[in-house]
């Protein structure tokens, strides 16, 4: 039947609609998802990156399910203040900061499609302070620990690390990779800060690069709760 019905066609008639096709949204013209290519590329990073992250977390379980002991993390992430312990203090507030600091990019985002370039750059510029203030934690955490003698390939044979290697190597992996993408991450909101600041989306008619940044700190910050959860709680 459609083949009929298309042999009886004029040659315009098939023309016209061909043409009607080729302007749909599956013709090639347009996106089929209406994203653009800049929220698409950070989404297929997002993705990948993810997976590289699951990766490492993945090969930090099997390491310790076949490690025959393993160090406490609440005694060794433990802050000793006003004479006593207290455990996974410091990773708490950590984790306090950084999912702070996603309120803060939410709100940035917000005021970017309202086209609020003060506060803007005045709630990435707090996104960014809070960045900041985690990767000083972590700074204080590893300092801390390497004082106390763990090294990615050396554990000290006494409490809480007992000599297992594999913890260091667990640690300092996990951390640090996760630590240089929020390193990165500062550094990429303070660019944008500067570019809304200096007007330059206001031009461009579009705030959608802040979004896109956004993209990329809550999955930061979605990662270090897989990563407090798998590697600091179990």
């Amino acid at each position: 039947m459609l083949k009929e019905v298309s042999q009886r066609m004029k040659p315009e008639t098939q023309t016209a609609l061909l043409e009607e096709v080729l302007k749909s949204d599956w013709g090639g013209g347009k996106s089929p998802f209406a994203v653009s290519w800049g929220k698409l590329m950070m989404w297929i990073f997002i993705l990948s990156d993810a997976f590289t992250f699951g990766g490492l977390l993945v090969g930090y379980g099997s390491l310790r399910i076949s490690s025959e002991r393993w160090p406490d993390p609440s005694q060794v992430f433990a802050l000793h203040l006003f004479g006593r312990d207290m455990p996974l203090l410091l990773i708490a507030i950590m984790t306090f900061i950084l999912v702070s600091s996603s309120g803060w990019m939410a709100l940035a985002v917000h005021a970017a499609y309202e086209r609020d370039r003060k506060r803007t750059v005045t709630y990435l510029l707090l996104t960014c302070l809070f960045g900041l203030l985690f990767l000083s934690c972590q700074a204080y955490e590893w300092s801390k620990l390497i004082m106390e003698g763990l090294r990615p390939w050396y554990a000290p044979e006494h409490p809480p690390f007992y000599g297992v290697r594999g913890f260091g190597a667990s640690f300092f992996t996990l951390t640090g990779f996760h630590g240089l993408h929020v390193l990165s991450g500062v550094i990429y909101l303070l660019v944008i800060a500067l570019r809304v600041a200096k007007g330059v989306y206001d031009r461009k008619g579009s705030y959608e690069a802040v979004e896109i940044a956004g993209l990329y700190w809550h999955f930061v910050d979605l990662v270090w709760v897989f990563i407090f959860t798998f590697f600091y709680l179990f």
